[in-house]
């Protein structure tokens, strides 16, 4: 087995067994003593494949015995399996018929990184946000009880994905409805027990077992007929286990809880799947894995393996270095500004690596809250801070906050909160798809009364921006793309902008672009071939009304350009005050379609979008044609590709 990225085989390594496999049903005439090679073959062919993709990396690693021992016991794709968040899910998809298409992960027209329904029978649930698992899996056992369906539904969900309060409300509610199914606790962190071994792995084969069962309800309905005597049994049964094992807290929740397992041992793993296969009501199986299992240098450092490039050629020429990112903007720019003010709290939801807050939270460990997969509670505890004078700064991916919208409104800008809002990963987000994308943020947070929205198009005014917001005396939102920016200048200090006013970066005629955002610059070589204007009109909320006011006096069309959806987005907000105003003016409308974009490189959805230079310029010209506003101008990017 590889120890390091350097070792992982380019050629794709001899897997007979594994070949076998073209589905769960091929797997399961398998003997037992077989499933062991398939598990070393698909743990080799899973370093090999995403060497040559990327993606998501350790936890798929740590969940091969797992995988295969699901897919063996259960009866899939008729049995249920919901995998949550869908990291751990590239074993699963090997397994599934898949397994030559691995080499398309995550590429335009590929395999998805996540479950998806429409890819496969056997993805049951759609997923790509955390902790949907248990509830999917619920609804799932209900309606199939509804239809007289006997069916197994089985939610896979890790330790990170059960820190949401999501998890906690499906678990609270499956013993209400006496939901026949299994959820199984991917425990790679060690965060609830250390307590796995030979005596845990026995007891777990006893207390799922039919003999143990059938006792336990013939006891339940013998005492159950004695005043008391099933309650003082129920309970020193559970002292019993708690004792022995950490399953308190899902024994008083109404689940029955197995465990912990050796997530490794598939000997363990299938003799307690089997038992746990036919019990009745909600079961609980807490299994133990070691994230990155089989690649030494993942299982040393599992956040830094959590994912990988693709690993290039040893031949191939080094790439060329770009500026720092979008997200090292803001992880400098908080450090600076809690140098200023003591004030100042940074809060994530667990997204400290992804949002760069690694430095403050070395800096200022009393200052820095990591809530775990929990966005609702990131933004109401950002709320309660703010009402006691703190100045909280919530950093936090587009996609997440959607998670958190209620919040947003109701906790913070209802009662005009002091919050900060740094909003990474905003537009189209590449390989990771439709799920990740921050598609619709400047949309659904345009509509809220009091909000400061902000779209940089550098890191220098992105810089500016966390100024003016965490300044600001209310909620505010800086939403910025992932990766790096056009390596600006950055200025030295923490100057504010002026709230509500963009600026005229080029003058020109006929034609005028409003860019919000990024896409300043392909505006900017659009409008050289064009001799057109352009604004970098930097708010969407409070919008420049008086620059858009005077653009629309001098130009003979107005185009607007944004990485967000246009329905409800920054386009649409200049639409409106030009109709309330009674301006009736030409206006191209340039940013998301209505429809999800599907994963590809960013370079290949931002085309699809129209929302590259080259795009840009042919929509530009067809309005223009349409207006009768073409002149003879030479095509600057169109005829490139």
């Amino acid at each position: 087995m590889p120890k390091t990225l350097h070792e992982i085989p380019r050629e794709r390594p001899a897997t007979p067994l594994l070949d076998r496999i073209e589905n769960p049903a091929a797997l399961r005439h398998l003997s037992e003593a077989e499933l062991e090679t398939l598990a070393d073959e698909l743990r080799h062919y899973l370093l090999f494949t995403v060497g040559q993709t990327g993606g998501h990396f350790g936890a798929g690693l740590g969940v091969i015995e797992l995988t295969v021992a699901l897919h063996y016991v259960f009866d899939t794709p008729k049995d249920r399996l919901v995998w949550d968040v869908g990291h751990q899910a590239y074993p699963h998809k090997i397994l599934t018929g898949r397994r030559e298409r691995m080499g398309t992960l995550r590429q335009k027209d590929g395999i998805a990184a996540f479950p998806r329904r429409s890819e496969s029978e056997y993805d049951t649930f759609g997923v790509g946000h955390s902790s949907t698992s248990i509830s999917a899996a619920l609804g799932m056992a209900i309606a199939a009880r509804l239809q007289g369906i006997k069916r197994k539904s089985v939610a896979i969900i890790g330790d990170g994905a059960l820190t949401a309060g999501m998890a906690f409300e499906a678990l609270n509610h499956a013993p209400d409805v006496e939901a026949d199914m299994l959820v199984v606790l991917n425990d790679n962190d060690m965060s609830i027990s250390r307590n796995v071994g030979g005596l845990s792995n026995y007891l777990a084969r006893i207390l799922s077992s039919r003999t143990y069962q059938t006792m336990r309800e013939g006891g339940k309905k013998v005492l159950s007929k004695l005043p008391g005597a099933w309650e003082i049994a129920r309970r020193t049964e559970e002292a019993a286990k708690g004792m022995l094992v950490p399953g308190v807290l899902f024994e008083e929740l109404g689940w029955n809880y197995i465990g912990p397992v050796d997530g490794h041992d598939l000997p363990t793993l299938i003799a307690t799947l089997r038992n746990l296969r036919d019990a009745k009501g909600p079961q609980f199986l807490h299994v133990i894995t070691k994230k990155g299992k089989g690649f030494s240098a993942a299982e040393a450092d599992p956040i830094g393996y959590h994912a990988i490039t693709k690993l290039e050629p040893a031949d191939a020429a080094p790439k060329k270095s770009s500026g720092p990112k979008y997200s090292n903007i803001f992880g400098d720019w908080l450090c600076d500004m809690a140098a200023q003010d003591i004030k100042l709290v940074g809060i994530t939801p667990a997204m400290k690596e992804g949002s760069d807050l690694i430095r403050f939270s070395e800096q200022y460990p009393d200052r820095y809250f990591d809530v775990a997969i929990a966005e609702q509670h990131a933004v109401t505890l950002a709320a309660g801070m703010a009402c006691e004078g703190a100045k909280p700064v919530v950093a936090i991916y587009s996609t997440f906050l959607q998670r958190a919208y209620d919040q947003l409104i109701h906790d913070v800008a209802v009662q005009n909160l002091d919050v900060l809002f740094a909003i990474d990963r905003a537009g189209l987000v590449g390989e990771d798809g439709p799920t990740h994308a921050g598609s619709f943020d400047l949309s659904y947070l345009r509509c809220i009364p009091g909000m400061v929205i902000m779209t940089p198009s550098d890191e220098n005014e992105m810089r500016r921006m966390l100024t003016t917001g965490y300044r600001y005396e209310g909620p505010a939102a800086v939403r910025y793309p992932r990766g790096s920016g056009p390596n600006a200048v950055l200025e030295p200090g923490l100057e504010p902008l002026e709230i509500g006013r963009g600026v005229l970066r080029r003058q020109g005629q006929r034609v005028a672009f409003l860019a919000f955002g990024v896409q300043l610059a392909q505006a900017m070589q659009v409008a050289e071939g064009l001799d057109a204007s352009v604004a970098d009109m930097r708010f969407v909320k409070p919008l420049d009304e008086t620059l858009v006011r005077q653009l629309a006096e001098t130009h003979d069309l107005l185009v607007t350009v944004e990485e967000n959806s246009i329905m409800g987005g920054a386009g649409s907000a200049v639409s409106e005050f030009l109709a309330r105003e009674n301006v009736i003016k030409p206006i191209l409308h340039l940013g998301l379609p209505d429809y999800y974009v599907e994963h590809a490189k960013p370079n290949e959805m931002l085309a699809e979008c129209g929302l590259d230079a080259a795009s840009i310029e042919r929509a530009v010209r067809t309005r223009m044609e349409q207006l009768d506003l073409l002149v003879e101008v030479p095509a600057l990017v169109s005829n490139h590709p």
